[in-house]
């Protein structure tokens, strides 16, 4: 199965990823799906994240912990 990097978008077997990999970027929310790589609709809350995928549904910061 193809997975993306949900910071960059690239394919995460392809080329370097060293940005994606800081201290910072971990508390971040995904931006693109690791499915299909499309822009994430990505929704910040007190208690989270909420990231929605058009075609593969919702990611939580509950299922990442």
């Amino acid at each position: 199965m193809t997975r993306f990097c949900v910071h960059c978008g690239r394919l995460v077997d392809g080329g370097a990823h060293e940005d994606c990999r800081t201290p910072r970027t971990a508390l971040e929310p995904p931006r693109f799906c690791p499915e299909c790589a499309r822009r994430l609709v990505v929704q910040v809350t007190p208690l989270g994240w909420i990231a929605r995928c058009s075609r593969h549904g919702e990611y939580t910061s509950e299922e990442t912990d």
